[in-house]
Formats: C-alpha cells, sequence, structure tokens
C-alpha cells in the first residue's frame, strides 16, 4: 500500500475515534484528586471546580460517587446529541451524592444553552443565610439558543431551596425551567421531569417562564412532567408556562404551608399561557395558599386545557379554578383562555379555608371568573363535608368577574354534588355568566339558588357509603379517595 493511502486510512482513523469515543469521569470528593485523569475509579475528579472547567462530548458520562457531599455549584458546557446525550449519574452503593450550593448563587446546578443531557439519582439542596428571591435548586436555561432539546431530570431529590415567599419579588422554586430570547425564538423539545422528590422549597415546586406573547408564539413541545412527589412547599407545586401539549401526570402534590401573603396567589397545578395541556391521575391535598388555593386550574391565555381523572381533597381555596383577566383580553399575550375540559375528576372536603382573605370568608369548591370561554365540567365527583367553622364559605359554585366581560358557555354536565351530613345550605352563585348551562347533574344537599337542571338526580343519603366514582377513575386514585374519606368520617 502506498504511504499516501496509509496516512489517509489513519487520518480517517483518528478522526472517527476522536468523534466517536465518550469519556467516562468519575467524581469523588472524599479520594479524588482535580489533578486526577478522572476516567477512572480509582482516579477520580475530587470538585465541581473541576466538572466545570470540562467541556463535554456527546456520550459523556459524569459519575458521582454514592454517598459523597459536594459544595457549590456545578455548572456544565458542552452538549450530547440525539444519539448520543451526556449522562449524570451515580456509582457504588449507597445514598445519592449530595450537591449543596449554600445559597452562594441563584442554583445549584445549572444546564444553560445546552442540549441532550439526563441528569439522574442527586441530591441538591440551595440554602443560603437568608431567604433570597429567585433561588432555586435546579435551574434549567436556554436564552436566544433555538431549539433545546432533550433535558431529562430523574430521580432527583431537591430540598431545603430558601428562594422567597413573596411571587413578584421572584420567588424561587426546587427546579425551575427559563427559555426566551429577544433575538432567536428559544423554546425546549423534550423536557422531561420524573420520579423526583421535591420538599421544603419555597415558594415553588417546579415552575417555569417560556414565551407567551402569541405575537412571538414558541412553544415549548412534549414537556412531560411524571411521577413527581412534592410536599412542604407553600406556593404553586406544577406549572407549565408557554407549552403547547405539556403532560402533567401521576404528581402528589401535598402539605403545602400557609406560609404566603394575602396578596400572593398560588394553586396545585396549573397551566399559564399553554395550549392542549393534559393533567391527569394526579393527587393534590392541602394547598393552604391565603389566596386562591385549589387543588387545579386552568389559568390565564390558556386554551384546549384538560383536567381529568385527578384527586382533590382537603384545599383550603377550593377544587378547581378557571380564569383570565378581562381587562387584557385581546392583547398579544392574553387571547383568552377556552374550552377547558374538567372530566372525571373526584373532590372531597375542599374548600375549607378556616379565615378570611382577600374578599372576606371565600373558599368556594369550584370558582370561574373573568372571560373564559367554552368550559365543561363533566362525570365530576364533588363530595362537600361539613365545615369547621360557621363563618368558612359554604359556596359550591362562584361565578365573578376578573375586570372585562363574564364568563362564557360554561355547561355543567353529569357531575355529582354531593354535602354529606350536613344540614347547612349550600349556594350556587352564577353572577353575570352567559350561557350557562347544568344538564343531567346529581344533587344531594341544602342548595340556595339551586341550578335549573331539568334532567338533574336527586341523591340519597349514604352515598358516601357505596361510592359510585366517575367511569375511567384510577384504581390507585379510588384507593386513596376512600382512605381520604375514612379518614374525614373518623373525626
Amino acid at each position: 500500500m502506498k504511504t499516501g493511502n496509509i496516512v489517509f486510512l489513519l487520518g480517517v482513523l483518528i478522526l472517527f475515534l476522536s468523534c466517536s469515543n465518550s469519556g467516562v469521569y468519575y467524581v469523588d470528593s472524599v479520594n479524588g484528586d482535580d489533578s486526577y485523569s478522572g476516567t477512572s475509579e480509582f482516579k477520580p475528579w475530587k470538585s465541581l471546580d473541576k466538572l466545570n472547567q470540562h467541556t463535554f462530548k456527546p456520550g459523556d458520562q459524569i459519575l458521582f460517587k454514592a454517598g459523597t457531599v459536594y459544595q457549590g455549584q456545578f455548572e456544565p458546557r458542552g452538549s450530547g446529541n440525539k444519539e448520543k446525550p451526556v449522562t449524570v449519574n451515580k456509582y457504588g452503593e449507597g445514598n445519592k451524592p449530595v450537591l449543596n450550593g449554600n445559597g452562594k448563587k441563584k442554583y445549584t446546578l445549572m444546564l444553560k444553552n445546552i442540549g441532550y443531557w439526563e441528569v439522574n439519582n442527586l441530591e441538591i439542596t440551595n440554602t443560603g443565610q437568608t431567604e433570597d428571591a429567585g433561588r432555586n435548586g435546579v435551574y434549567v436555561y436556554a436564552w436566544n439558543a433555538g431549539d433545546i432539546n432533550h433535558i431529562h431530570l430523574k430521580n432527583l431529590t431537591v430540598h431545603d431551596v430558601n428562594g422567597s415567599c413573596i411571587k413578584n419579588a421572584g420567588g424561587g422554586s426546587g427546579i425551575f425551567w427559563q427559555n426566551g430570547g429577544d433575538s432567536i425564538p428559544t423554546r425546549f423539545i423534550d423536557l422531561l421531569i420524573e420520579d423526583c422528590h421535591i420538599y421544603q422549597c419555597r415558594r415553588n415546586g417546579i415552575y417555569s417562564s417560556g414565551n407567551s406573547n402569541r405575537n412571538r408564539w414558541y412553544p415549548s413541545l412534549n414537556v412531560v412532567i411524571r411521577r413527581n412527589l412534592i410536599e412542604q412547599v407553600p406556593g404553586d407545586g406544577i406549572v407549565p408556562v408557554g407549552c403547547d401539549g405539556a403532560l402533567v401526570e401521576y404528581n402528589i402534590v401535598k402539605d403545602n404551608p400557609d406560609l404566603l401573603r394575602i396578596e400572593d396567589a398560588a394553586a396545585g397545578i396549573w397551566p399559564w399561557s399553554s395550549d392542549n395541556t393534559i393533567i391527569r391521575y394526579n393527587e393534590v391535598s392541602r394547598q393552604n395558599a391565603k389566596w386562591d388555593g385549589q387543588g387545579y386550574d386552568s389559568d390565564y391565555n390558556c386554551r384546549n386545557t384538560t383536567i381529568q381523572y385527578n384527586l382533590s381533597h382537603n384545599n383550603a381555596g377550593g377544587f378547581v379554578m378557571v380564569c383570565n383577566e378581562g381587562n387584557s383580553l385581546g392583547k398579544s399575550y392574553n387571547m383568552g383562555t377556552e374550552n377547558t375540559l374538567i372530566k372525571g375528576n373526584v373532590s372531597i372536603n375542599d374548600g375549607i379555608r378556616a379565615y378570611r382573605t382577600r374578599p372576606g370568608w371565600f373558599s368556594p369548591t369550584i370558582h370561574i371568573s373573568g372571560p373564559s370561554k367554552n368550559t365543561l365540567l363533566e362525570d365530576n365527583l364533588i363530595m362537600i363535608y361539613k365545615k369547621t367553622l360557621n363563618q368558612i364559605d359554604r359556596t359550591i359554585l362562584m361565578v365573578d368577574n376578573w375586570g372585562g366581560p363574564w364568563p362564557e358557555d360554561t355547561k355543567f354536565r353529569n357531575n355529582i354534588f354531593y354535602v354529606v351530613n350536613d344540614k347547612s345550605d349550600y349556594r350556587f352563585v352564577y353572577g353575570k355568566a352567559a350561557g350557562m348551562i347544568f344538564e343531567g347533574n346529581t344533587f344531594y344537599g341544602n342548595f340556595i339558588n339551586k341550578p335549573d337542571d331539568r334532567s338533574s338526580v336527586e341523591g340519597k343519603p349514604g352515598m358516601e357509603k357505596n361510592i359510585t366514582f366517575p367511569e375511567g377513575f384510577p384504581n390507585f386514585l379510588r384507593e386513596r379517595a376512600l382512605t381520604v374519606i375514612d379518614s374525614i368520617s373518623q373525626k
């Protein structure tokens, strides 16, 4: 073979190896040393600083030794690709590696303008000496970067992030993602947050900030938030913003402490400025925000939201809200909240706020406010229990006005409104809503302004002992609902 051909083939081989060869990098805060190669568990790196100095390539793996602890921020560089994402995980037996941000920055883990990353099995904290607005545990950030693909956050434990409880000041979250830009349309595609445990974070659990202006509409796609446990978080549980087709399923949001100001609203799971959101198979309980405080919500500038087969119980502000702000309706950032479907859900003992809030004693089970259009509530089971104080709001449905037009074309079909062992009067308030229809609903209790439902069914006492759950309501949530009913009955 001629020398030139040999040189050419060697060059091709070297190029192939340099493009295809990925590395495995080990990190051990106890036995590591940043002067080591890091490519062997016997020669691991020691610090997050060393990781932050390296630019990772497609297929690279970053492995933290189980049971080790790190101080500071993890700010990786470099992207993977579709065939070979960069992965982060642990190695060895033991607890998840712990990354403590200590409040030095607004995040402990930051993925900035990089794609095709999978981060698994880490424990993350970010506790500063005082609360600081905008402090997060995990921060996924994309700005003027185009499409950022395949960010997967799985089996993370994020806790003790002391952001601010004040929303307008910047709040704070366990996991926060943000996308936008003033020169390049930017969004996330294939963003997955799965099997994470988030607790004792202020203000929110999983929160976001995305493109919301319809004139520059560039929504994130294939956003999935699944099987996460969020507890002891005083603000919002899960909020996708600026998405099309987000899927929020099998999550638990519970035990939200009553720490917010009366000026600040929060709810369990809800989209903002998003289309075609599906919220299903979730459980939200004990949301205690002083304003709103519902389990679920179809909010501002949202279209085609589906809230289906969820369990809601013991939420201070109620079961569900559908709302939109009327004064800005028709502007590019508020094209309206339309076509909300609330179907096959179970609400137990919601609307129990035991003190005055903005307008006084206010905690309706269902709240529809402002110029929402074409809302359908169908096949929901609403179980209402005796209030612990006489002053607590006994409104089942409140329709009111959040500026501008009133709600239009709201239909209640085949729902069960059942008041358990309480002879008190419960009320329906319709305001100036247009086109409100009730059809085939079941009522049991004493009602003021009971809906005009010519095909209604009269409920019977003792229904709580032989409950008919909505068709399609999953078995695992049926078991949880029965447990909740049993615990209330024993009090």
